[in-house]
């Protein structure tokens, strides 16, 4: 199974996996916490009984016994013991604030036993006709228990995001190194021959029987458009300064080119919003924008087949944004796979890298520190990409 590609299930199982062995820590603490509960609450009852046995005879050395292993052995139970009417007499494995005046003391235990009579019943003991009650709670042991999965949970879970935050920005930092070197590579490579093409074009340019048939300055044009597309390459990875540029001078340079070299059933129209608007300025990076525009229009013509209608629209928004959106007549793009186009290695050609919309995208957000995202797509009817871009610093 493809790693990359089902990344999203990976993610899920991960995390299910996650909570499940949360739940069951916290299903195995709690039940671990309900039998210590239920066995310091079978302490008291034992206890109780020592102590009503102690208080109805006479002292005697299994008397002692008792008091000294169950009575005394209780080093951690909070126990509280009032008379019939409520008042405090005694109390064991309790901090009680130093410095309190007796009237404050009375009260601090008055609000202990109300505090132990919420958790559990109090155990009656008659001693020669007199009531008397033991009240109880939980140990610090049982409350740290019951506590602690939770508190695990959540170091854990933190350490987790840590490490995963971690993980997504070194894994992100090492793509785009990888994005720069593949770039300036590609550009370095593209050099020689282009130099290599100068150099017989300028030969060309000599054999006046080529100059009236125009093949060389189709050469030309073409030897341009591969040092334009070198010159991208080698501005990636780069600080690049954004210029306030008229977007609508730029997408119909950008269209120009495409127009004499796509099929000539594809109708592409520029407009503004007011129409007929001769310039809408957006700070951009012009040769990259200018790809940007080429990489979704020569996708929307392959999804189009080579005919259909390809409708680029420009509009000025208040808030200091430029908004456009690129709309052709292609075959669509399902709902669930709206993100999925822009990353790397997605594509539906047959002989595609599945780059360019990956591409558009980092140039759009990481440069431009604009959005692109698909706004609207309808199988068969229409698809609309949308492009942000800033007409303010």
């Amino acid at each position: 199974m493809d790693i990359y590609t089902n990344r999203s299930t990976f993610k899920f199982v991960i995390m299910l996996m996650a909570l499940l062995i949360g739940g069951l820590s916290v299903l195995y603490t709690n039940n671990l916490v309900r039998k210590l509960a239920e066995r310091e609450q079978k302490l008291i009852d034992l206890a109780a009984k020592g102590y009503r046995e102690i208080a109805t005879s006479e002292f005697s050395e299994s008397q002692g016994f008792l008091f000294k292993e169950i009575i005394e052995a209780n080093t951690f139970v909070p126990v509280i013991l009032t008379d019939g009417e409520g008042n405090y007499i005694s109390h064991r494995n309790f901090d009680v604030p130093k410095g309190l005046s007796p009237e404050k003391e009375a009260q601090f235990f008055k609000n202990e036993v109300a505090e132990m009579k919420s958790q559990y019943e109090p155990i009656l003991v008659e001693i020669l006709g007199l009531k008397q009650y033991i009240y109880y709670r939980n140990s610090p042991l049982i409350s740290q228990l019951r506590y602690y999965p939770y508190i695990q949970l959540a170091v854990i879970s933190l350490f987790i995001l840590m490490g995963y935050l971690a993980f997504s920005l070194s894994k992100n930092a090492e793509q785009n190194r990888v994005w720069v070197g593949l770039a300036k590579e590609t550009a370095h490579q593209l050099g020689t021959p282009i130099s290599s093409l100068i150099a017989w074009a300028e030969y060309l340019k000599t054999k006046p029987e080529l100059e009236e048939e125009g093949i060389v300055e189709e050469m030309d044009k073409d030897i341009q458009r591969l040092q334009m597309i070198t010159a991208r390459f080698s501005s990636i990875g780069s600080e690049q300064k954004l210029q306030l540029e008229n977007l609508v001078e730029i997408v119909e340079t950008a269209i120009s080119y495409l127009r004499s070299r796509i099929s000539q059933k594809v109708e592409i129209t520029i407009e503004t919003d007011p129409p007929q608007l001769p310039e809408v300025q957006a700070y951009i990076n012009r040769p990259l924008f200018e790809w940007v525009i080429e990489n979704i229009s020569k996708n929307a013509v392959d999804a189009m087949v080579g005919k259909g209608k390809l409708s680029i629209k420009i509009v000025e928004l208040p808030e200091g944004n430029v908004q456009m959106d690129i709309t052709d007549t292609g075959k669509g793009i399902p709902k669930d796979q709206f993100k999925k186009v822009f990353e790397p290695g997605f594509t539906t050609k047959k002989r595609g890298w599945g780059l360019g919309l990956t591409l558009a995208r980092r140039i759009i957000e990481q440069y431009h520190k604009g959005k692109i995202f698909v706004k609207s797509s309808e199988p068969g009817i229409a698809t609309t990409f949308r492009i942000l871009l800033r007409n303010r610093l």
